[in-house]
């Protein structure tokens, strides 16, 4: 779980690092790389609150992390590291980056479509493993049920 933590945070700040360097004007088509720094959460909810964004994020970090070590099988667990991955890699961007501790506004680079909006890797794994946990969790719960035999759903008590 852990080495798909890193590998996610690891290729969102290279990539972060290489758009900033490069600097790319904007460009034309359905998917562009357009630099954008972004100090609130997804389209820019909380902007102009980085610290309580910051502490939101921090929050939403610590229930992800939670999730993924309580995740009942290993494929949720691995894409619930995916999405701990993302988060981490957002929130590096809000402790270290311009202007300073907290304050710092995630880097997004992947611009999509004419009306669409900038997102970066961590972004993606965040979407991209909360789907795939809930589609793992799923199953996994159909699975359980057809394995009790008489194909109901098994329900916890309490």
């Amino acid at each position: 779980m852990g080495a798909i933590t890193a590998v996610v945070v690891a290729v969102d700040q290279v990539t972060k690092s290489l758009v900033l360097a490069r600097q790319p004007g904007p460009g034309t088509g359905w998917v562009t790389i357009r630099l954008v720094r972004n100090n609130g959460i997804a389209g820019g909810f909380g902007a102009g609150h980085p610290l309580l964004v910051s502490l939101v994020v921090v929050i939403i970090t610590g229930v992800a992390v939670a999730s993924a070590l309580r995740a009942r099988g290993p494929v949720a667990a691995l894409f619930l590291a995916a999405v701990v991955g993302g988060a981490l890699g957002n929130l590096t961007d809000r402790v270290l980056r311009a202007p300073g501790w907290g304050r710092g506004a995630v880097v997004d680079w992947i611009h999509l479509g004419s009306g669409g909006g900038s997102m970066n890797v961590s972004d993606l794994a965040i979407q991209c493993g909360v789907i795939g946990a809930l589609a793992a969790m799923a199953l996994a719960g159909d699975r359980r049920a057809r394995q009790a035999g008489n194909g109901e759903p098994v329900r916890d008590k309490g």
